[in-house]
C-alpha cells in the first residue's frame, strides 16, 4: 500500500498528504506500535466475512463486467497503471504490481 502511495502522488502533493493523515496514518500506528488489547483493526480474511455477512441475511450480489471495467479505466486515468482490478471468488481484488491490498464485493 505504502509503495502505491509514493509512486503514485508526488510527497507534497495535497491528496497523498491527506490521505496519509486521514486513513493510512491510523493503520501505521495500529500494525507497529499495537498489539494485544490496544490494536484495535484486525483485518480479516474474505472467507470470514463471506459466512459472517451470510449468517447475517445478506446474499451476495453479482457485479456486472461494465463495472470492473469503469473501475479499472478510473485507477489507470485517475492514480497510475500498477493499479488492477480482479474479479475473482465472488469479490473484487485490488492490487498492486500483482499483490493483493484489499478486496470488496456487494450485499444486499
Amino acid at each position: 500500500m505504502f509503495e502505491s502511495i509514493d509512486v503514485a502522488r508526488p510527497r507534497n502533493d495535497k491528496q497523498r498528504i491527506s490521505a496519509e493523515q486521514h486513513c493510512v496514518a491510523c493503520d501505521i500506528v495500529n500494525m507497529i506500535a499495537c498489539e494485544n488489547a490496544e490494536r484495535v483493526k484486525r483485518h480479516e480474511l474474505l472467507g470470514k466475512w463471506i459466512r459472517r455477512l451470510s449468517m447475517a441475511g445478506f446474499t451476495l450480489y453479482p457485479l456486472s463486467t461494465f463495472v470492473t471495467n469503469t473501475v479499472n479505466d478510473l485507477l489507470k486515468q485517475q492514480f497510475h497503471v500498477n493499479y488492477r482490478l480482479e474479479r475473482r471468488d465472488r469479490a473484487f481484488y485490488l492490487s498492486w504490481l500483482d499483490r493483493k491490498m484489499a478486496t470488496s464485493s456487494a450485499w444486499r
